[in-house]
């Protein structure tokens, strides 16, 4: 299917998995807009994606206050001009035992992780309807497959945001909406970096460049076609 002047919205865009895919997306022809919470980082991607010769613009606010994604939105539809692809990949992590993690960081992990997407997806999804065509992409993990030790917060907002978006994916097909839930192994980002759960080595560890190419192709599907769910993972043990 042809990209060239779709109009996308990336989630947490400014660096990592949404920085590489909204570059990807602008090599595609695609007009992107970008969120996050840190005006500079956003400020200096979007002057990459312009580069490359589309239009890009950013909103500054925090996925998980709604008053905040609906000011932001509504920002983003009258500056882009619509919108054809939505990427929810805004999220947040922190690792540790389940007696020993504050009762506020699992809050904000459900707050950001589950509820950002949901609030995002309630105000881009009617834009998309009206369309009677487009493309949501929820970025869960693949610790929202299964769960493991000292990832009871993590997990459990990853296993709500799959069973989310597959609930979704049944609700709009009829109106030739395509609802992808991705689900990567560990992918070197800043995130991944800063907790310390990969050293980022491009030879063993997937890059978000990686990522980002699974999104595209996804994307280019014929219309008839959707890529329902999938999972990325390294050749590398």
């Amino acid at each position: 299917m042809e990209l060239k002047n779709k109009k996308a919205i990336i989630t947490g865009g400014s660096r990592g998995l949404g920085r590489a895919t909204a570059i990807a997306f602008a090599k595609e022809g695609i007009d992107v807009a970008i969120t996050g919470r840190n005006e500079e980082s956003l400020i200096k991607t979007t002057e990459e994606i312009k580069a490359l010769g589309v239009n890009a613009v950013y909103e500054v606010f925090n996925v998980g206050n709604y008053e905040e994604v609906k000011t932001g939105i509504k920002n983003i539809i009258s500056n882009l001009g619509g919108v054809d692809i939505l990427i929810n990949n805004a999220g947040i992590a922190a690792f540790g035992p389940f007696s020993e993690m504050e009762v506020s960081v699992f809050e904000s992990m459900i707050q950001v992780n589950v509820l950002g997407m949901y609030y995002v997806t309630k105000e881009v999804l009617p834009h998309i309807l009206e369309n009677n065509q487009g493309d949501i992409i929820n970025v869960a993990s693949t610790a929202g497959l299964n769960g493991n030790a000292n990832l009871t917060a993590y997990s459990a907002s990853k296993f709500a945001v799959i069973g989310f978006s597959e609930s979704l994916m049944k609700e709009v097909r009829k109106n030739n909406v395509r609802v992808t839930t991705l689900t990567p192994s560990t992918i070197a980002t800043d995130m991944t970096l800063d907790i310390g759960i990969t050293d980022g080595n491009p030879e063993k560890v997937l890059q978000p460049e990686d990522f980002a190419e699974l999104i595209v192709g996804g994307l280019k599907l014929p219309r008839r076609a959707m890529l329902a769910n999938a999972s990325l993972w390294s050749t590398n043990p």
